[in-house]
């Protein structure tokens, strides 16, 4: 196929690829491996991932063509490409965040500028924090989920728990310790403990 062929040329190639024409993929392929090579290349800025996942969306697109509805085959496969990247963004933060949780990170709150995949790790560690939190001594969990879930300060758990400030200052730091022992151990064994 030429480069900037007409719509009707790009359906024609589109159709023969359905009907199971090879070198009418292969056109398509050597039509749109720049455009989708520019766009991973812009998502995960890291060449060899681009190239990587310019391959596994042509494998989409080849599994996909049949559900394809011939309304823009640019912009049908430029959404395949990007949703690759976002997934693949999506897996490496997960690994990180099991690799490295940080307290720090559970204590923010999402807030509507947040992208959906950044929303979508956040509630990941908001479960893995009560996950954890299930696991330790309550009356460490009570202070802890007051200070991370509730954004309350020492004086106010210390007026609601009926006890000093300095008690709660001591519970927060020992249950964090607790705390993070609990991620490391999810972290190792998983879902086991």
């Amino acid at each position: 196929m030429r480069k900037g062929g007409s719509k009707i040329d790009q359906e024609a190639v589109v159709r023969k690829a359905l009907n199971g024409d090879q070198q009418a993929f292969r056109s398509l392929v050597e039509e749109y491996k720049n455009l989708v090579f520019a766009i991973c290349l812009n998502a995960v800025g890291d060449p060899f991932e681009a190239e990587n996942l310019a391959q596994e969306t042509f494998l989409q697109v080849y599994k996909s063509l049949p559900n394809y509805k011939f309304r823009g085959f640019t912009t049908w496969i430029s959404k395949i490409a990007l949703n690759k990247c976002i997934d693949f963004k999506r897996r490496a933060a997960s690994r990180k965040n099991r690799e490295t949780i940080c307290l720090s990170d559970l204590e923010h709150i999402a807030d509507e500028g947040m992208s959906i995949q950044d929303m979508l790790i956040e509630k990941e560690e908001r479960e893995l924090l009560d996950k954890c939190l299930n696991k330790i001594p309550e009356h460490y969990a009570t202070v802890l989920r007051k200070s991370y879930k509730e954004n309350k300060t020492c004086k106010e758990i210390a007026e609601e728990e009926n006890i000093s400030v300095r008690a709660v200052e001591t519970r927060l730091y020992r249950g964090r310790k607790i705390l993070r022992e609990r991620f490391e151990e999810l972290n190792e064994y998983g879902d086991r403990i």
